[in-house]
């Protein structure tokens, strides 16, 4: 830990069909890891709310996002000088499904918003059954102690180009909410995945998922070349990595791939 660097957690937890026990949960957890010293705190895709299998339920806890469950993390975010980003039901359009987004929030309010581009209908899942795919669309991206900060989600890790676009403009570090399901080789192909998006961006990646049953766990934060430098397990619980705001400079000075590469994303 240096004196410049950014205090970031991972935090691990099975959200449940009940926005107000998932804040609970929440509070506790953002609690634990301001106390060793993050800045900001990532949470797992559906945080809000969560049921297995998917159920018009969804729908009927759908928020605006400034609604209830964002209005109470921004309470939090303030209480604690912290930034939060976690996974939202957000009401969509057709007014069936939702949309799955996340959003970062501080003390001032809103401070980043993503919806889910890459819907998980792989794996003998069905995700766009019940979701609305986001947009595409310039990321937005904050900042925090001279650390520029973007958004994915779980299933836009097998789309390396994501994540490009979040180097794009300038990420320092992508944080991603998850709830990477279970299954053969999935944890293997959650580590490797991480860890690739970081290595060939030069920049921090930190995911936060949800614990077995369900998810993988195994939430955690990697360096610019690929390093995990904290990592959760299978429980209920917080990792914290303290990110140098100089090492994704100072590693793209001795690999600039990015200055190197022949080809750009363009939308599809």
């Amino acid at each position: 830990m240096t004196h410049d660097s950014v205090g970031v957690a991972v935090a691990q937890f099975a959200p449940a069909a009940s926005t107000s026990a998932n804040l609970d949960v929440i509070g506790g957890l953002a609690r634990t890891a301001a106390g060793r010293g993050a800045r900001v705190v990532v949470f797992p895709e559906y945080s809000s709310y969560f049921v297995d299998p998917f159920d018009a339920s969804l729908a009927a806890n759908a928020e605006d996002v400034d609604g209830p469950f964002v209005t109470a993390l921004v309470a939090l975010a303030a209480e604690l000088d912290v930034v939060l980003v976690a996974g939202l039901l957000e009401r969509a359009d057709d007014g069936r499904r939702v949309r799955n987004t996340v959003v970062a929030v501080g003390a001032g309010g809103i401070q980043a918003v993503y919806r889910k581009l890459h819907l998980y209908d792989a794996f003998g899942q069905r995700e766009s059954d019940w979701i609305q795919p986001g947009e595409i669309a310039p990321p937005e991206t904050f900042v925090v102690d001279g650390l520029r900060f973007g958004l994915m989600t779980c299933y836009d890790l097998r789309f390396p180009e994501v994540a490009r676009t979040l180097a794009d403009a300038g990420t320092d570090a992508a944080l991603v909410p998850a709830e990477w399901v279970r299954g053969p080789l999935k944890e293997h192909h959650w580590r490797t995945l991480l860890q690739a998006r970081a290595i060939e961006n030069t920049m921090f990646v930190a995911a936060a998922d949800h614990p077995p049953p369900l998810g993988v766990g195994h939430s955690l934060v990697v360096d610019p070349q690929g390093v995990v430098v904290a990592t959760v397990g299978t429980t209920t619980d917080v990792a914290v990595a303290h990110l140098d705001a100089e090492a994704v400079a100072r590693v793209r000075r001795v690999n600039p791939a990015l200055e190197l590469r022949r080809f750009r994303v363009t939308p599809r």
